[in-house]
């Protein structure tokens, strides 16, 4: 161990401030003791630059050991990812293809059930037509046969309005016969 200042001068300084040269050598003996035991303390906290390059190189190889776990893990994981990945774009395509299954379905069900209802609206359509037109000709018949009826009813009171007036100039000319 080396002391960065002069022992012998401090012991001279001292001297010349008024100590004895025995109290001096204790003062700086004293001052000795209390920085080497200052060195030590700093000293146990110290390593060497030998012992600071091997704990270097110890931790750049657990560094490296380190990485290379990593690595391997990362690509095993990748891997792992990467498979489940294409798991579920399978699953994906599946499920697409029965949603697409299921839209082609319900399509043609809407398809059918609208064609359905239209055939069934047109045959209505049909029957309701149907019906109208044999209430028409029913009505016509009724009105024809009504006017047929009443032109019969109007001869048959032409017959008997020309009866009666028949009859009354008979009896009036059978009156006029009999006074004149």
């Amino acid at each position: 161990r080396r002391l960065y200042f002069d022992t012998h001068a401090l012991v001279c300084l001292l001297e010349e401030n008024g100590f004895t040269t025995q109290q001096s050598e204790v003062i700086v003996s004293a001052l000795v003791k209390i920085m080497n035991t200052n060195l030590d303390m700093i000293y146990k906290d110290m390593v060497t630059k030998v012992q600071q390059e091997i704990a270097l190189q110890q931790v750049m190889s657990h560094i490296g050991s380190v990485k290379k776990d990593m690595i391997i893990l990362e690509k095993s994981e990748f891997s792992a990812l990467r498979s489940e990945n294409e798991k579920i774009k399978l699953e994906l395509q599946q499920i697409k293809k029965q949603v697409t299954d299921e839209i082609t379905k319900v399509c043609a069900d809407n398809k059918l059930n609208l064609n359905l209802e239209k055939s069934r609206v047109k045959e209505l359509h049909a029957k309701q037509d149907r019906a109208l037109t044999q209430t028409d000709r029913k009505i016509d018949t009724e009105v024809a046969d009504l006017k047929t009826m009443l032109e019969s009813h109007k001869l048959d009171n032409i017959k008997y309005l020309a009866g009666s007036v028949f009859t009354c100039l008979t009896v009036a000319l059978g009156f006029y016969r009999l006074w004149i």
